[in-house]
């Protein structure tokens, strides 16, 4: 005696590979997710109490990154700028925009701006910008063309997958010290061969333990 229908086990074989495929496009779509700016927050301009562009500051003004950026190369944390960076130059121009108004009114009460992070890295990971830049990494590696950003956004995603790409292969990536701040500079042919070399003159370690980022 058939207790099932014949079409039943065409119904069956059709439901698993349905649910096989329906399993695939979900995970094909959750890693989209994961890696699409909604995720990452790469290239979404940050909206900030002042608009700053580095494009004018930087390509259009010749400011070094040091000048705002000033512990960089000394300190754990590129410091965002005090009030008093930004008032050296603008006590004298663009005394009366209104945009500037919360930098004067700042400097005057001396409540602080609340500037939202640009990169922001979970608490959990430590990370020592002077000591990546006194190694060789230039800021266009991990921030992008800042220079060209009318306002500042993320460029990578900040997964510990890209961080590895470097920490794997540092001789890919790093460059001379006194070429670190220099928005232009392109590595060349020979990147890796130079990189070599630089590696060993710095003396980089290929530092891919946890406990190098995760104390």
């Amino acid at each position: 005696m058939q207790i099932f229908h014949r079409s039943f086990n065409t119904i069956s074989k059709a439901s698993v590979v349905g649910l096989v495929l329906l399993l695939g496009v979900a995970t094909a779509a959750g890693y989209a997710i994961l890696r699409s700016s909604y995720a990452t927050r790469a290239n979404e301009p940050i909206t900030q109490p002042v608009p700053f562009s580095h494009k004018h500051h930087v390509t259009g003004l010749g400011i070094d990154c040091r000048y705002c950026h000033a512990k960089v190369e000394t300190a754990a944390f590129a410091d965002i700028p005090p009030v008093e960076t930004c008032m050296s130059c603008h006590s004298q121009i663009w005394t009366d925009s209104p945009m500037l108004e919360p930098v004067r009114r700042s400097f005057r009460t001396g409540e602080p701006l609340e500037w939202v992070r640009v990169h922001d890295l979970p608490d959990f990971v430590y990370f020592d910008h002077s000591i990546h830049v006194n190694k060789g990494v230039g800021c266009a590696t991990c921030h992008g063309q800042v220079d060209q950003m009318p306002l500042t956004w993320q460029v990578n995603t900040l997964y510990m997958e890209w961080c590895l790409e470097c920490h794997r292969q540092p001789e890919a990536f790093v460059r001379p010290r006194d070429k670190v701040f220099d928005m232009a500079w392109q590595p060349p042919r020979d990147q890796v061969a130079l990189g070599r070399k630089l590696v060993k003159e710095y003396k980089i370690q290929k530092l891919t333990d946890c406990t190098t980022c995760h104390r």
